[in-house]
């Protein structure tokens, strides 16, 4: 039977029913995957096309046919195959060259060949409602693209990330920012907290309670980065006031009642958080990939967010499910941007 009319194991059915759940495909435009080439890709745009998700595969048709052919791949009338060539030539390949033009051509050399740049234009552009990169790019290329593409959402001031946890027993947390800010200040953890209270929103439907993570719970200990969290909650207080947010809090704390009975019983927060911010990279990036690794969780992600359209990165070691999970992270993305 062709992968396209198998729903690979690991395709989270929450996010994909939150998906069907909203607007209808004609009034959504499709992702597009910059990997075009890549078997992951292929099967994953066969597996998004069965589901109702309109897919552009960026790369050369026959090369594709191919790949699809030997891997037991169908295509559905969803999925369009776009060549570099062609979208050189068009809207997107038009927007990206303003960018070159702007920017100078020692800054961006190679853009108008790489599909991934091109890919990511495409969603400015207003051919995709979302762009997926990175099975065979490194992050750093895609963070690249998307900044100098794409840009910031001048709402959100700065660029971060979260992973969205499915822990073993079917719930679901948010962890930030653990890819894209090494060492936060005040007002950068304040705009991860927002922000990954608004990404854990819309793709699970739940309302955050939000858990600034530090060492010290409600003034346990002292010190600068404590501080900094402290700080931080409440710039984002101020910000969005009916924001569930607390800190400073330590994890066991924030997670678990009989802890936070004890050590925080005036929090409004503690004990029930589902949004977990970490005070810096270090901790997001050992912290998503314990929970992953000891407590058998999923993580889907780096999410990226605060950027003016969609576009989200790939592990080079994502599986087709991987893919499919991401895509339908990205769309629910752009339903609510």
């Amino acid at each position: 039977m062709a992968i396209a009319t198998v729903r690979p194991a690991g395709v989270d059915e929450k996010i994909l029913a939150r998906f069907l759940a909203g607007p209808d495909q004609g009034s959504r435009g499709p992702v597009i995957l910059a990997d075009g080439h890549d078997p992951r890709a292929i099967a994953a745009a066969g597996v998004l096309g069965e589901i109702g998700v309109e897919t552009i595969l960026v790369g050369e048709g026959d090369c594709i046919k191919a790949v699809a052919l030997a891997e037991g791949v169908t295509f559905t009338d969803a999925t369009t195959v776009l060549c570099v060539a062609e979208l050189r030539d068009s809207a997107a390949g038009t927007l990206l060259a303003g960018k070159v033009a702007d920017l100078g051509p020692a800054r961006t050399a190679g853009w108008m060949d790489d599909p991934l740049f091109l890919a990511v234009a495409a969603v400015p552009a207003g051919l995709a409602s979302a762009a997926v990169a990175g099975a065979t790019r490194p992050t750093a290329d895609v963070l690249r693209a998307a900044l100098r593409v794409v840009g910031t959402d001048p709402g959100t001031g700065s660029i971060s990330s979260s992973f969205l946890m499915r822990l073993a027993d079917g719930r679901y947390v948010g962890y930030g920012d653990c890819a894209v800010i090494p060492t936060p200040d005040a007002t950068q953890l304040a705009h991860i907290a927002r922000a990954t209270a608004r990404t854990f929103a819309i793709l699970t439907g739940e309302e955050p309670a939000v858990a600034m993570l530090s060492f010290s719970t409600a003034g346990s200990a002292e010190h600068e980065s404590i501080s900094t969290v402290r700080a931080a909650t409440a710039l984002a207080r101020a910000a969005e006031p009916t924001l569930s947010i607390d800190g400073e809090l330590q994890f066991d704390a924030a997670l678990l009642e009989s802890v936070a009975a004890s050590k925080a019983p005036s929090s409004t927060v503690a004990g029930h958080a589902n949004v977990f911010i970490f005070p810096n990279l270090a901790a997001g990036n050992i912290g998503y990939k314990i929970t992953q690794r000891l407590a058998g969780a999923q993580a889907y992600g780096p999410i990226l967010q605060g950027l003016a359209a969609p576009v989200n990165d790939l592990s080079r070691g994502a599986s087709v499910a991987d893919i499919v999970n991401v895509s339908l992270i990205s769309m629910l993305q752009s339903q609510k941007s």
